[in-house]
């Protein structure tokens, strides 16, 4: 297995309100955690911030290493961060209102967990194929499923950044925990909206498919959504399973 990311201001932006990081726990699985911070002047990485370092810190004290025990770890912990980053934004009037997406995902010996909440997306790559695994926690997909809109026209839609769901949100949040088995040569994509926004499926797709090494996919990732504008902060964490399945002796 190699992993790799990256995340970039972009062209439009004066702060990086994205954050991700990488952690392995006692027994030896990583968690990968991507997160996308909203809110006036630091709030935004305050809460990106707070959601990725905590979460990563609970996962590396752990030592679970099934996926029915992970997908509960995730939901537990999850919730409990959004507990923290809303009385956080309740602290302090420069803090009010802050929050995060998050998308995140424990690599088991044969399976992967997805956890998420907002509009980061995951990705898997698989026999040529672009499929998306998350669901956009957001206004605009909402209208879709409803018919009122089209996808094509929810690529341009004015509201198009108010999600439905975050972390921070008063009570108790909802998070989409799902459990995936990996086959040898799949690729996952975590992304925050700054790479979708701004590069097409077609174009992902056709970035993680080529030859060249991980860093260099994640990086041309980056940089053509830089040069389709680069609107907003841009991160790309990219998990390559190169390897065959170990089998439990």
């Amino acid at each position: 297995m190699e992993i790799n990311f990256q995340t970039d201001v972009g062209r439009k932006r004066n702060t990086n309100q994205d954050y991700a990081g990488l952690f392995e726990n006692q027994a030896g699985v990583s968690l990968a955690i991507l997160a996308d911070g909203m809110g006036g002047h630091q709030a935004g990485d305050v809460a990106s911030q707070m959601a990725v370092n905590n979460l990563g810190e609970r996962w590396q004290e752990s030592s679970l290493e099934t996926s029915e025990k992970a997908a509960q770890w995730l939901i537990k912990e999850i919730q409990d961060e959004n507990e923290k980053i809303y009385q956080k934004g309740q602290s302090q009037s420069e803090y009010l209102g802050m929050g995060t997406t998050i998308v995140s995902a424990v690599l088991l010996d044969q399976s992967f967990v997805l956890a998420n909440i907002g509009d980061s997306r995951a990705y898997l790559v698989r026999n040529n194929q672009l499929l998306q695994l998350t669901e956009d926690h957001s206004l605009v997909n909402e209208l879709v499923k409803s018919g009122e809109i089209t996808r094509e026209m929810a690529a341009n839609h004015p509201r198009k950044n108010v999600l439905t769901r975050s972390l921070g949100m008063p009570g108790m949040v909802e998070v989409d925990v799902t459990n995936h088995l990996w086959v040898h040569d799949d690729y996952i994509l975590l992304c925050s909206d700054g790479l979708t926004n701004m590069v097409s499926e077609e174009e992902i797709l056709a970035v993680l498919l080529s030859e060249r090494t991980l860093s260099e996919k994640v990086d041309i990732l980056i940089t053509r959504a830089n040069e389709a504008g680069g609107a907003d902060n841009i991160t790309v964490l990219v998990i390559h399973f190169n390897e065959q399945k170990e089998e439990n002796q």
